[in-house]
């Protein structure tokens, strides 16, 4: 899934759902606000650097502050955030870290999960997300 985002200021991006992996909370064509940069928290919704299928991200992760026209370039996906670092692996409904070493989510990682799970590529399937690709928390529909 990717999303169509246009930079508001540095800190603030719209974005615009392209797909239906987070129904029924955002649908194909809902408009969320995103803040840049803000802390995820389990159960939030962010939007991350969708990975080039099973194969991970081609280019370097953007810089915090990266100017938009960079945000144009790259390919954004919709998720709620399911566990951090330091927060129990969640092995049960994540097929992908089951045999993941450890018990707890390392640094610097996530684990992020459509509500539509039908229609979701992520950590089922793809397993933790960097951290430092997550653009930032969904705060407010712009509807």
């Amino acid at each position: 899934m990717t999303l169509v985002a246009a930079a508001l200021t540095h800190r603030l991006v719209a974005v615009t759902v392209d797909g239906v992996s987070m129904e029924p909370a955002f649908r194909d064509r809902d408009q969320v606000l995103v803040i840049r940069g803000a802390k995820p928290a389990v159960g939030r919704v962010v939007v991350a650097e969708s990975p080039l299928g099973m194969h991970g991200w081609p280019q370097e992760p953007l810089a915090a502050k990266a100017a938009p026209p960079l945000l144009a370039q790259r390919h954004w996906m919709i998720k709620r955030v399911s566990a951090l670092p330091g927060d129990p692996i969640p092995r049960r409904c994540v097929p992908a870290l089951a045999d993941a070493s450890g018990e707890r989510v390392p640094g610097g990682m996530a684990v992020l999960l459509g509500d539509n799970r039908a229609a979701s590529f992520d950590s089922r399937e793809f397993g933790y997300f960097p951290l430092e690709r997550i653009l930032g928390v969904v705060r407010l529909p712009s509807r």
